[in-house]
């Protein structure tokens, strides 16, 4: 169950895109087709999935205050998080580069319509950004940390394939001049973000225990039924002494 919540909470909830805005410069930039869109988001699955789960090892094995205790107790004292940065885009950059060279191998036009944006993936903040979301959430276990990496992906690859959708049917639209290009781009990412803030109560009714009143409104309250009843037994009497 915590599975199934964390994946369609990061794709909906916490979507890269349209809650956070990362990865914004790829997503305007290759979304103009649907075909670039697809290869893209897909490279983008990939290398969600496989850094965050190696990037959770790093954090956990060698990173954090005293990971370094299975190498023994002198080891536990150390503090290695200042090479968070470090460690984590080294990570990203390797896996996109076998993404470059795979994806160079089996299919040329792909990688040519992609272009620049490929290798750019390594400083997509998106990809980064995963990395550090699950360092700060402190995802518990290598399971989850998989999952949440691919949820992402998903999501990211959702929002760029909507948004290469759009733009693909919206050339035929009667734009107004001043907002063809990336000013209709922005206006439809800003309304698919509001329609996915909606998603924010799919996982959450009915898990919230109810809230306790404070203890000032709490005697206020008792003072008022207090009153109420006082005021019953006093109508009561009146009506019986008649």
């Amino acid at each position: 169950m915590e599975h199934i919540e964390l994946f369609f909470k990061s794709i909906f909830i916490d979507n890269m895109v349209f809650a956070t805005f990362l990865g914004m410069c790829s997503y305007l930039a290759v979304s103009k087709k649907i075909a670039t869109a697809v290869g893209l988001g897909a490279a983008v699955i990939f290398v969600l999935a496989v850094t965050v789960p190696l990037n959770w090892l790093l954090d956990q094995y060698i990173l954090k205050e005293g990971a370094l205790g299975w190498l023994g107790p002198e080891y536990a004292v150390y503090d290695l998080s200042f090479l968070s940065f470090i460690m984590f885009i080294a990570t990203i950059a390797t896996m996109v580069q076998l993404v470059e060279i795979i994806v160079e191998k089996f299919s040329p036009s792909l990688y040519n319509s992609l272009g620049i944006f490929l290798p750019l993936i390594a400083v997509n903040c998106a990809i980064l950004g995963g990395s550090l979301f699950m360092q700060s959430r402190e995802i518990p276990t290598l399971g989850l940390a998989l999952t949440y990496g691919v949820g992402s992906g998903i999501g990211w690859f959702l929002a760029i394939l909507a948004i290469a959708a759009i733009r693909e049917k919206i050339r035929y639209s009667s734009v107004p001049p001043a907002l063809r290009g990336l000013g209709i781009t922005f206006i439809i990412t800003g309304l698919m973000a509001i329609g996915f803030m909606s998603f924010g109560g799919m996982l959450t009714g009915g898990d919230e225990k109810p809230k306790e009143l404070p203890k000032v409104e709490a005697k206020i309250e008792k003072k008022i039924i207090k009153n109420s009843e006082t005021k019953e037994v006093v109508a009561k009497n009146t009506t019986l002494n008649e």
